[in-house]
């Protein structure tokens, strides 16, 4: 079970939380170091998403504004976490629909609904889209997107959108062997980036085995990229702009040509959990501090409209550190309690179906897609996941074959954290595998972590 795994990955069951909990239930089934903070990795997105859908409503929408001031055009962001290129191209499709062609003046670019966010990476992968940081007029996570392929002999590539200036070398060579994952497979093609001006190299070995695969890369400057995708697809319409883009504010004198919206934060959530999105989860952050606490929206501001939120719903949580709201962090942390008190209390919410379906399905979809296949709990458990090279947690809801439901939290800190995955796996398989008591009024399995 649980207690052999970990033996096995060489992980001490000190540096390891659990709690299983039914959600109708007042006392944990299993407990184990339930009050010891740690850091959850992207698990503490549940404490923004959960958040946001109570403070916000899961009806909320971003705005982006359009102004007009002369010969000028202001685009004023208001921190969408997913103007992508198709929304984008919508906001533009509705300008010339109001009969705008010709901008003869400066496109002002207008973020100060955000303060400014210096730069932290996480690690050294400086053109990586999860380190992009927030941005109030974040157009398309600032994101190129390589497609390569095989044609013949030879590997080929083309990428999306296809802005002018940027510089494609393709010097790869087709070779033999498996086509490795992450960070080895840019590696092994010889990816390397610059951003001013924007240039992607790839001059290393494309093994045929990759068939057909794709690498994000956030290569420009945000000025830049904004410009050439308003370039691109402002041409594209017929449209025509003689000037420059420039960072600025609105003018109090400018007069508004359109209000763009987001799909609604329900929508924007899910993306966030299933798929661990930490550019969403961090401009979804600072927009709570920018609804609840002052504008330019900070992530000091942002910890206070949590912070007060927890307290309003009754939940003690002491040791809870936010730093981003995303878990893309070293310095973030929650207890497993913590987060069984967000999660009971999310089931009784009125936003609870939006939650929940926000969460991944295990050997389903998001990042629990590829696990525990064939398994009596695929499909019966819905699992947000967390991982840094320290850290794995999980937390979610999982369905045992009784019908009761279960809200379960497992965090694990330590350098052999990667190794416990069978683990985790194994505490949701316990959960799923509980049954009714026996007549005894006895427990089977009372613990996982049981040697």
């Amino acid at each position: 079970m649980v207690a052999k795994a970990l033996r096995e990955a060489k992980v001490p069951e000190g540096q390891v939380s659990v709690l299983v909990q039914e959600v109708d239930a007042r006392r944990p089934s299993v407990s184990h170091h339930p009050d010891v903070s740690r850091n959850p990795g992207s698990v503490i997105k549940l404490v923004t998403t959960y958040a946001a859908l109570e403070l916000l409503g899961p009806a909320y929408r971003w705005k982006t504004e359009v102004y007009r001031e002369g010969e000028d055009l202001a685009l004023k962001g208001y921190g969408d976490p997913k103007l992508n290129y198709e929304s984008f191209w919508m906001l533009l499709r509705n300008l010339r629909g109001r009969g705008l062609r010709e901008i003869r003046g400066d496109i002002v670019l207008d973020r100060s609904y955000f303060a400014p966010v210096s730069p932290e990476l996480i690690d050294n992968e400086v053109f990586r889209p999860y380190n992009v940081a927030p941005d109030a007029l974040l157009v398309n996570f600032k994101s190129l997107r390589f497609v390569f392929f095989l044609d013949g002999a030879r590997a080929r590539m083309f990428v999306e959108p296809a802005l002018a200036g940027v510089e494609l070398v393709n010097g790869l060579k087709l070779a033999d062997g498996v086509c490795p994952e992450g960070r080895a497979f840019r590696d092994l093609i010889g990816a390397s980036f610059q951003s001013r001006p924007p240039r992607a190299a790839f001059t290393g070995f494309y093994p045929v085995a990759c068939g057909e695969r794709e690498l994000n890369v956030a290569l420009h400057h945000p000025d830049d990229y904004v410009a050439a995708m308003l370039r691109a697809l402002w041409g594209e319409m017929g449209g025509t702009w003689s000037g420059r883009a420039r960072e600025g504010t609105v003018s109090p004198a400018a007069t508004l040509l359109y209000r763009h919206e987001s799909q609604p934060l329900s929508e924007a959530v899910r993306d966030i959990n299933k798929f661990s999105n930490n550019v969403m989860a961090r401009q979804l952050y600072l927009t709570l501090a920018g609804e609840l606490d002052s504008v330019p929206a900070t992530a000091e501001g942002a910890a206070r409209a949590v912070e007060q939120w927890l307290v309003f719903k009754g939940i003690r949580a002491p040791e809870l550190r936010l730093e981003n709201g995303s878990g893309l962090s070293r310095h973030e942390r929650a207890s497993a309690a913590t987060l069984m008190a967000l999660l009971q209390a999310a089931w009784h919410s009125a936003v609870m179906p939006e939650f929940s379906a926000s969460l991944p399905v295990v050997a389903a979809d998001g990042t629990m897609r590829k696990r525990l296949h064939g398994e009596g709990v695929s499909g019966n458990a819905h699992i947000k996941t967390g991982l840094l090279s320290d850290t794995r947690a999980m937390a979610g809801y999982v369905l045992d074959r009784s019908g009761r439901r279960h809200a379960v939290v497992m965090i694990a800190n330590h350098p052999n954290a990667p190794q416990a995955e069978a683990a985790f796996d194994a505490l949701l398989q316990w959960t799923r595998a509980r049954g009714p008591a026996p007549a005894t009024g006895r427990r089977r399995d009372a613990s996982p972590l049981r040697p």
